[in-house]
């Protein structure tokens, strides 16, 4: 039996939603939570009828620390899952730190403002340390190992499907299904047709902002970046 604050309410976080409610003797308590909270009706609406798990909803502005300590304490969880930006992640991880709550999320954090000067020469440090000409890692999250340590509690990143998912199934091929491996290819889609010539797999700018940035992969133990 768990008691989950979902924040976010957006593509991901709806499917992630409606996996929780199939089930129900593991998430028996869901609160949905997103700065729309009419988007957190819809959804409550329209699963409520298919579950035993009792769904409320809220609204939260995820960027303001103070909102998310207030939801987080009225609601009592034990797990915040942050489905929103990643460009919320540290502000929901200090609330849960604040509130003596259990976190994990979907995506690392990137800050929002890419221009602004300070980020800028952290970002292009390490890149060039790295290799490539565009970078993410964990190092902003990773400041927050011995706050969540000391609290005695678990901040669980990178749950998302690719990469997160993805890692989980294959090291279970390697390890129960296969005797050797020497590639894999991992391959996003969406299923259906809705008209539309386009169709972004999550949060429309974040997407871009990947799908545009140079590729990479790893070769005998090393990073490789191709165009």
């Amino acid at each position: 039996m768990s008691k989950v604050l979902v924040i976010g309410c957006g593509g991901v976080a709806s499917v992630a939603i409606s996996k929780c409610c199939q089930v129900s003797d593991v998430f028996t308590e869901l609160c949905i939570a997103s700065r729309t909270k009419s988007k957190c009706d819809a959804l409550a609406a329209k699963l409520a009828p298919h579950t035993k798990t009792k769904i409320t909803t809220a609204q939260v502005d995820a960027d303001d620390v103070q909102q998310l300590c207030d939801l987080i304490n009225a609601y009592k969880p034990d797990l915040v899952m942050n489905i929103a930006l990643p460009y919320q992640d540290l502000t929901i991880m200090d609330a849960c730190l604040a509130c003596g709550v259990n976190y994990m999320d979907t995506a690392n954090y990137e800050p929002e403002n890419t221009d602004d000067p300070e980020w800028r020469a952290i970002y292009e440090k390490r890149c060039k340390e790295a290799g490539f000409s565009a970078y993410f890692d964990y190092s902003w999250q990773w400041a927050y190992k011995k706050k969540f340590e000391d609290a005695g509690l678990t901040a669980l990143l990178g749950c998302g499907f690719d990469p997160g998912v993805t890692q989980a199934y294959c090291a279970y091929a390697a390890k129960h299904e296969f005797d050797s491996i020497d590639t894999i290819d991992i391959l996003d889609c969406n299923g259906g047709d809705h008209g539309y010539a386009f169709a972004t797999n999550f949060n429309p700018e974040i997407n871009l902002r990947e799908v545009s940035a140079p590729g990479s992969y790893m070769e005998n133990g090393k990073w490789v970046e191709i165009p």
